[in-house]
C-alpha cells in the first residue's frame, strides 16, 4: 500500500534512512538521525510536497519525498527527489511504483522538473532514474 506519510511513522522512517547513513554515502550523513529531527523534517517537507510511504503488513518499506530545489522564484516548480527502500526489499520494482505516484503527484501540484541525484556508482538507482526518464545533466565530483 502507497499512501501519504503520517508524523508517527518518523520512527520507522528513521529506522529505514538510518541504516543507510551508516552503511552507505548516499545521504550524505555523519550521524543518525532521530525520531524527533525526522519529525521536524517531515512536518517541513509535507508543509508544501509529497511525501508517501509503501506499508507492507504496518512495516514502512520504502519511501519518496520531494523537497524545494533552490530558494530563487525560477525555480518554483523544480524539485529535488529522494527515494529510499528498505535493505532487503531492493530489485522489486518498488523505487519504480514509488517514484512514479511521487511525479504522478508532484505534476498535479504544478511541479515540471524534478532532478534526482544518484551517488555512483549505484547501478540499481541509475537503472531507476534511466527508466523514469531522467537525463544525466551533470557530474559532481
Amino acid at each position: 500500500m502507497i499512501r501519504n506519510i503520517e508524523l508517527n511513522d518518523a520512527k520507522q522512517i528513521c529506522e529505514l534512512y538510518n541504516f543507510y547513513v551508516e552503511n552507505a554515502v548516499c545521504t550524505f550523513e555523519m550521524d543518525p538521525v532521530s525520531v524527533e529531527e525526522m519529525t521536524k523534517r517531515i512536518e517541513n517537507i509535507t508543509e508544501s510536497y509529497p511525501w508517501i510511504v509503501a506499508e507492507e503488513d504496518g512495516l514502512i518499506i520504502g519511501y519518496a519525498y520531494a523537497g524545494k530545489w533552490k530558494e530563487r522564484s525560477a525555480y518554483r516548480f523544480t524539485v529535488e527527489a529522494s527515494v529510499y527502500i528498505r535493505s532487503g526489499y531492493e530489485g522489486n520494482r518498488l523505487g519504480t511504483t514509488m517514484y512514479t505516484s511521487l511525479i504522478r503527484r508532484l505534476r498535479a501540484q504544478g511541479i515540471h522538473a524534478v532532478i534526482g541525484g544518484v551517488v555512483l556508482p549505484n547501478v540499481q538507482s541509475e537503472r531507476l532514474h534511466e527508466r523514469l526518464g531522467f537525463k544525466k545533466i551533470g557530474h559532481f565530483s
